[in-house]
């Protein structure tokens, strides 16, 4: 499946969850994360969103580090089936 495709369905699962998903951009910061996923009761999270199989490139594994040290969750989605999961963990089951 499509990066593009896997992205829509994270933001209509979002959603459907209660939360927001938007696009996330950095100029001048490159390697972070494609999408911001916020929930309900301030849950939050950073994905990146990779076509199936694919894997971040060494750049977005530094970013992806950074945050994690600083205390953020970052996941990586590159299958549909993921999403429910990562929603859960995030926190979305909460509601």
């Amino acid at each position: 499946m499509k990066e593009k495709a896997i992205e829509q369905k994270l933001v209509m699962a979002v959603k459907q969850h209660g939360g927001i998903c938007p696009k996330f951009t950095s100029p001048g910061f490159d390697g972070m994360p494609d999408r911001l996923v916020l929930l309900p009761f301030g849950k939050f999270a950073f994905v990146e969103v990779k076509a199936q199989g694919e894997k971040p490139r060494p750049l977005q594994l530094a970013r992806h580090g950074m945050l994690q040290r600083i205390g953020f969750r970052v996941f990586v989605l590159d299958d549909e089936e993921q999403i429910e999961g990562i929603i859960r963990e995030i926190g979305g089951d909460a509601l």
